[in-house]
């Protein structure tokens, strides 16, 4: 059952690293997915994203925190502060070049 979790990680990042609007999906989704109250659904999307494109490492040294530390704030149990969590959230929206806006629906 790992193989077939590997083999989907693999598929989205290839996809990922060609396919901007599914990037962007992702991400959006992520951000969706937690203003919505589905926290272990975003945490898990925003994963997938760091994982598929810059990586721990790399958002490490654009955080200033340990990869680490940030890998655990993402996984299931991981419960990330809003200050840790908008600072990510807003790296990888310029990384990406978007902005997502909060809309009222009624």
């Amino acid at each position: 059952m790992k193989a077939n979790t590997r083999d989907f990680k693999e598929i989205v990042q290839e996809r990922a690293l060609r396919d901007k609007e599914f990037r962007e999906g992702i991400l959006r989704e992520s951000i969706v997915c937690m203003l919505s109250g589905d926290i272990k659904t975003g945490k898990a999307l925003i994963r997938d994203y760091i994982n598929a494109t810059v990586g721990f490492e790399k958002l490490s040294r654009l955080t200033h925190k340990d990869p680490k530390s940030l890998m655990r704030m993402f996984s299931v149990n991981g419960n990330p502060t809003a200050n840790n969590l908008f600072e990510v959230i807003h790296i990888l929206q310029e990384k990406e070049g978007v902005h997502y806006e909060l809309q009222a629906v009624r």
